[in-house]
């Protein structure tokens, strides 16, 4: 198997494929019908292989807190601390004069990476967040 192009046809009502046309558009003047649809091969091969328990991932986490909330971040760099092999790295900004957020880099086996980011996520005082999972092998030809 290499890398050469194969085509296929694909039958959809014709108000999903306008909804479709109208996705292609978005994404640019780069980008066609063929191109959009190996985008989401690719990204629902991901989300497929992240699932998997045992595989390894790279992920960011990205979440939002007062800073003013009681110990929030002594609480979350006692996680990060705790789970320094898997923790990458941080980035942190001040949105506002309350507001914080901390862009978080995990790397590590699904199950670990994602119980770091549930207690993360759980920690009072974190507002809101979401944990993105990617793998370097999911989606591409070997």
């Amino acid at each position: 198997m290499g890398n050469e192009l194969v085509r296929f046809s694909v039958a959809m009502p014709e108000d999903l494929l306008m909804r479709f046309d109208a996705l292609v558009a978005k994404r640019g003047l780069a980008k066609n019908r063929s191109e959009v649809v190996r985008d989401l091969v690719r990204e629902a091969l991901v989300e497929d292989r992240v699932a998997d328990p045992g595989v390894e991932v790279v992920g960011t986490l990205t979440i939002v807190y007062n800073h003013h909330a009681s110990d929030v971040q002594e609480k979350l760099h006692h996680v990060q601390h705790h789970s320094y092999g898997s923790v990458v790295s941080t980035t942190h900004v001040h949105m506002d004069e309350d507001n914080c957020l901390e862009v978080i880099i995990l790397r590590g086996e699904t199950t670990d990476v994602q119980d770091i980011a549930h207690r993360i996520l759980g920690t009072k005082g974190v507002k809101n967040g979401g944990l993105v999972l990617t793998t370097a092998d999911a989606g591409q030809p070997d």
